[in-house]
């Protein structure tokens, strides 16, 4: 017993709008997380499963550096939600009510909003094609994609495609089709948006290596700066996602996001599963 409790993985299952994460905290000591054991952990029967995999770790410069993992056990350089939920955990830990985080997106800063939310500047949207990025240079708001999707970078790219009916989608079949479009060579998320008011809209997701999720913050943020960018709405913007309500806000400093957090549970993973995936 004492020898699984010193190998035993702890871990903490968090969500923001049901876009969930499996949260490993290595500022103590480093944890070796292979890919196989990304994937076994990700399994929503055979492990704990998860959208995204997150590993806060010690930074000399930042509260913390973050770092993200999807669900086939890919990388990504920016999670929004899942920096949301930690960004919490780290201001409860603390008593901090302002942080300041590394990712491999760059600098993020995260706030206390009141009334149990909580705000992260996401940083400045990549609008250039080179930055997103695209196969080769073309005009990111409009691509010649049937549709005439806009491209935007949050630190992982987005494809954006405004529609009349977010709900009439085949997301599964049109998400996959267009993750793997040989116009993003590093692949995309995938976003379906309906046009509710200037400041209100609809949104449907299809996140990069994992499929269709409840909610995505980078997918927010990339959607809300297509609809200004286009035309269709102001800066400012309330989202509908099928987890719930984001407000996105896109400043001069960066896109900033706020919405609720969930801490569920913690728990560990045994020694007996952590042997099994390696």
């Amino acid at each position: 017993m004492e020898q699984n409790r010193q190998t035993a993985l702890p871990f903490m299952k968090m969500h923001g709008l049901g876009n969930d994460f499996v949260v490993v905290d290595a500022r103590a000591r480093a944890v070796p997380l292979p890919e196989a054991l990304v994937v076994a952990i990700a399994h929503r029967q055979m492990g704990v499963g998860y959208d995204q995999l997150a590993v806060i770790e010690p930074s000399d410069k930042a509260d913390a550096h973050l770092v993200f993992y999807n669900a086939d056990g890919s990388t990504s350089a920016a999670c929004g939600n899942a920096t949301r939920c930690i960004a919490r955990h780290l201001m409860d830990e603390s008593g901090k009510t302002a942080l300041h985080l590394t990712t491999d997106r760059g600098d993020l800063y995260a706030e206390h909003a009141g009334n149990g939310l909580t705000s992260v500047n996401m940083g400045h949207p990549q609008l250039s094609w080179d930055e997103v990025p695209l196969a080769h240079e073309m005009d990111t708001l409009e691509l010649p994609i049937d549709g005439a999707p806009t491209a935007t970078g949050m630190g992982n790219p987005h494809c954006t495609f405004f529609v009349a009916d977010a709900e009439a989608v085949d997301l599964e079949a049109r998400g996959a089709e267009i993750e793997h479009h040989p116009l993003y060579p590093q692949r995309t998320n995938v976003q379906f948006a309906s046009v509710i008011g200037s400041d209100h809209l609809r949104m449907r997701v299809w996140e990069r290596g994992v499929g269709v999720t409840l909610a995505s913050g980078s997918s927010s943020c990339a959607t809300a700066v297509a609809a200004a960018r286009r035309g269709l709405t102001g800066r400012k913007v309330q989202i509908e996602l099928d987890g719930g309500t984001i407000w996105i806000d896109w400043r001069e400093d960066g896109v900033w996001m706020t919405a609720a957090t969930m801490h569920v549970f913690t728990a560990e993973l045994t020694a007996q599963f952590l042997e099994s995936a390696s």
